[in-house]
């Protein structure tokens, strides 16, 4: 059975290289939001955001980060990164700017989103358990055929992750404009 996989990523700039992923087909993904869909939820403030994110989530097994150029530190990446992790989910991020968009454009490298993250007080980055994997390619279609090739293994690798990491860590993040994250200790 395909793993059920939760598909995060900058909405506008990236829908484009995001769905070359998505509709790879060899894993079973989140239903792509549509322009005046995403519109309504977002016209519904941070709480319909959340629920709906809470809602797309339900059932993944693998929250897969599609990096572009400018996914690192936006609030609602760093949102799902978060409640994907706490609720036992494996989570990777993948670099797509390599990938061509609607104008056969490509676009710069992207930071990695799990460096700004941090888990309890220890100050260690979320990168440091995380894998965010970069194509070796320059070429669009060799980066698809790289990660058409690697992605199952991916999301399986960062399901045993996660599986192995244990519970009783909490994650927060400090920047971006969203409130950090801070439970009692002991909280998933």
């Amino acid at each position: 059975m395909a793993r059920k996989i939760f598909y995060s990523y900058h909405y506008k700039p990236d829908k484009w290289r995001a769905l070359q992923v998505r509709y790879m087909g060899i894993l079973d993904g989140n239903q792509p939001v549509v322009d005046n869909e995403w519109e309504k939820i977002t016209r519904g403030g941070d709480d319909c955001i959340k629920k709906w994110i809470s809602a797309q989530l339900d059932g993944r097994s693998c929250v897969v980060v599609l990096i572009g150029s400018n996914t690192a530190g936006r609030k609602w990446i760093n949102y799902e990164i978060m409640q994907g992790w706490n609720a036992g989910k494996g989570v990777l991020g993948i670099h797509i700017h390599n990938l061509l968009d609607n104008n056969q454009a490509q676009s710069p490298k992207g930071r990695n989103p799990f460096e700004g993250i941090e888990y309890g007080d220890s100050g260690k980055k979320l990168s440091s358990v995380v894998k965010a994997y970069d194509p070796p390619y320059l070429t669009s279609k060799y980066v698809y055929d790289h990660i058409i090739a690697h992605l199952a293994a991916w999301v399986d690798e960062a399901v045993s992750i996660r599986k192995n990491f244990g519970t009783g860590e909490f994650w927060r993040f400090d920047h971006g404009g969203f409130p950090t994250w801070s439970p009692s200790p002991g909280e998933p």
